[in-house]
């Protein structure tokens, strides 16, 4: 069946922002100003700064919620479904483990490429399904238990392309492996997310866009109130500010005050991941869940290309492999190969039954997965 035009625009939107969402915070990185008191010239590193502009971003996806409520209002035909009552604090512990583990993410992705934090985000399939398996009592098809050893292979792949890479002084050896170290923690807390969701969550029938807007809020409270204690906190090696602390939120004013093309960057991180969480929602409800997987995995694809087009990293064959693997795990982890041998045998393809609209049970991500 041929696209229509929204849901081409819907694709593009998915992939265009989701993009935007991982390289504009490594834009911000690579970006070198003074600070605050004529401190020299450093770089912009302020994980917990930029994943509270991320939760600001998913806020703004409750605006967009009454916004279309609003509008469904005013159509008494409309088929949207009723929005039950439900307590908000329900969002409160997914909402402290997506704060925990996008902050890591953060911290992360200011010690390793962005393509190799994108490729390395596809280990949140293996802990989910484990958890899954252990919390919520799911069997596991053999399809999914072979997707969950590719993606373990697709791993070992990349990481080993990380080491054989030659370093710049910005990413020496020991500072990738941490981060693709912590790449890896930030999504087992991903995926405790996805299952207290699952458990919690979902079974009230709350709107995506409200879930995301919710989640969002409870994030950036919480998290901009941290910041000022993180003030105060020593951090060591693992600070980059020239206080040496957890994080300076001052100091990523003053530079960002003395380099507008940082609030650029910001900006385009809050952005994107509205517009992303927006568009993913729309792509699984008018195409499917599985176009979703595979326009995720096509960003992974863009990311890469243009983070070797700028020279923010250097080529190695090995992530070619890597991310053919990992790919190669999360189609089976998806049931894509059943969609696929449907269409090769001939056969009647098979009926998206819990594609469209996938947003409840089965192998998933989360609800605000695009950081």
């Amino acid at each position: 069946m041929a696209w229509t035009k929204y849901q081409l625009f819907l694709a593009g939107l998915m992939l265009v922002t989701g993009s935007i969402n991982t390289l504009s915070a490594k834009w911000a990185d690579n970006f070198v100003a003074p600070g605050c008191g004529g401190s020299q010239e450093h770089s912009f590193q302020h994980p917990f700064l930029q994943a509270v502009g991320m939760f600001l971003g998913e806020f703004s996806c409750l605006a967009a919620f009454y916004l279309l409520r609003c509008r469904a209002a005013g159509h008494p035909d409309t088929s949207a479904d009723p929005q039950q009552p439900f307590n908000p604090l329900l969002f409160l512990p997914p909402a402290l483990c997506d704060m925990t583990g996008t902050s890591i993410m953060y911290v992360a992705l200011n010690m390793t490429s962005a393509s190799s934090f994108q490729m390395l985000r596809g280990a949140v399939i293996i802990f989910t399904g484990l958890f899954s398996v252990t919390f919520l009592g799911r069997r596991l098809a053999l399809s999914q238990w072979l997707g969950i050893l590719a993606t373990i292979a697709g791993l070992v792949v990349v990481g080993l392309a990380d080491l054989l890479s030659k370093h710049d002084s910005q990413h020496k050896l020991s500072e990738v492996i941490t981060g693709d170290l912590l790449i890896i923690m930030a999504q087992i807390i991903v995926s405790i997310q996805m299952v207290l969701e699952e458990k919690f969550v979902y079974k009230h029938n709350v709107h995506p866009l409200r879930a995301v807007g919710t989640e969002g809020l409870f994030g950036f409270v919480i998290l901009s109130l941290l910041l000022v204690p993180m003030y105060y906190i020593p951090a060591g090696s693992f600070s980059g500010n020239p206080r040496g602390t957890l994080e300076d939120a001052l100091d990523a004013f003053c530079q960002v005050g003395r380099q507008p093309l940082i609030a650029l960057a910001l900006l385009g991180n809050i952005s994107s991941i509205a517009f992303f969480n927006f568009a993913g929602i729309s792509v699984t409800k008018e195409l499917s869940a599985t176009t979703r997987m595979v326009l995720d995995s096509l960003r992974t694809v863009v990311i890469w290309a243009l983070s070797l087009t700028l020279g923010w990293e250097a080529f190695h064959p090995l992530q070619i492999l890597g991310f053919l693997v990992l790919l190669a795990g999360t189609a089976l982890y998806n049931g894509l190969h059943r969609l696929l041998l449907s269409r090769l045998s001939r056969g009647r393809p098979l009926a998206e039954e819990g594609e469209h609209e996938r947003l409840l049970g089965g192998p998933r991500t989360a609800i605000n997965d695009a950081s």
